[in-house]
């Protein structure tokens, strides 16, 4: 297939990134394209901004295919995006978040639909809110052509501020987001437990980095109330001439498996709390794949296996929506 057989163009739309698909008629990506034009990364302020962006980055396709449908998911639809689109309480499935979208006019594209995020209200028991913004077009999108796992599953989508959604009858219950990705790279960065840490942390043996990496996870499941502070700390101490017990280049990983042992220990508490013991119902891993596989490796360690990696679902789930929008005809 050529990209004459278009039928849609979805634009997967965060703060930092901008990627584009070009999709048949049964959601198959003919082509794709990327570009660092987040709603944080444009080139100019408001509309014109965005405009901008969707012409450099699909301008032809649009003016080869005139009227051809386009959705949008993701901080495009945030209050600073080009349009806000409001959050949908939970539950909600994608009929839902279709006919809550918002709409923009593109003076290229025509109107240019808008995913909405979702809300929940209270779900993780502690009283406190959540959202999210862009893992609801994933999380439709891996459950797309899936009726075993849109009846009832548990989906993990590990990244910035990963979440952990329940999913039953196609809907998502409720979720609880964890700042581990960015609390990663802030402590990488800005803190001096980034300062033994070198450059290039792919250098050094493999078998240093799964070491650190198991560590981690290792104190993650040892810990007690307040300990995640202390044993933050001993990414330096580890490291240290006086009493190295961890090479330089495997620091990073004793970081990331301790951040992502803590947010996997708490996430399988939580599911025990909702009486969705772990392991009776499919887990799924939804994003990066090499992310995904660190988060793999933690529950298994922890003892609950990841039931399938499905890898970047966005454009199947923009399908997914722009079908129970009724852009699109029924699929072939």
């Amino acid at each position: 297939m050529t990209r004459h057989d278009a039928r849609l163009l979805a634009l997967d739309w965060g703060t930092s990134s901008l990627r584009a698909f070009l999709l048949d008629a049964d959601g198959q990506v003919l082509q794709q394209r990327a570009a660092a034009r987040g709603i944080g990364q444009l080139a100019e302020p408001g509309p014109a901004g965005f405009e901008q962006a969707l012409a450099e980055i699909a301008g032809d396709w649009l003016r080869e295919r005139p009227g051809l449908p386009v959705v949008a998911g993701g901080m495009v639809g945030s209050a600073q995006g080009w349009r806000e689109a409001p959050y949908v309480p939970c539950p909600a499935d994608v009929n839902r978040l279709a006919a809550s979208a918002a709409s923009v006019h593109s003076e290229l594209a025509g109107n240019v639909l808008l995913a909405p995020g979702l809300v929940c209200a209270a779900a993780a028991g502690d009283g406190l809110p959540d959202v999210m913004r862009g893992e609801e077009i994933q999380i439709a999108g891996a459950l797309h052509g899936r009726p075993d796992w849109a009846r009832a599953c548990h989906v993990v989508l590990p990244g910035t501020h990963g979440k952990w959604a329940q999913v039953r009858a196609g809907a998502v219950l409720g979720f609880r987001t964890y700042m581990t990705g960015e609390l990663f790279a802030l402590l990488c960065r800005h803190s001096l437990l980034g300062r033994l840490m070198p450059a290039d942390g792919s250098t050094g043996e493999p078998a240093d980095h799964a070491a650190g990496f198991t560590l981690g996870l290792e104190q993650a499941g040892r810990s007690a109330p307040g300990d995640l502070a202390h044993q933050i700390f001993a990414t330096r101490t580890l490291g240290l001439q006086l009493d190295r017990q961890l090479a330089p280049h495997a620091l990073a990983d004793y970081l990331s498996g301790l951040l992502i042992g803590h947010e996997v220990v708490s996430g399988l508490a939580h599911l025990r709390a909702l009486d969705d013991a772990p392991g009776t119902l499919p887990l799924l891993l939804v994003g990066d794949a090499e992310l995904c596989t660190r988060y793999a490796r933690a529950l298994t360690h922890f003892g609950h296996p990841a039931t399938a990696q499905t890898g970047n679902t966005a454009p199947l789930g923009l399908y997914h929506f722009a079908l129970a929008a009724g852009l699109l005809g029924a699929p072939r």
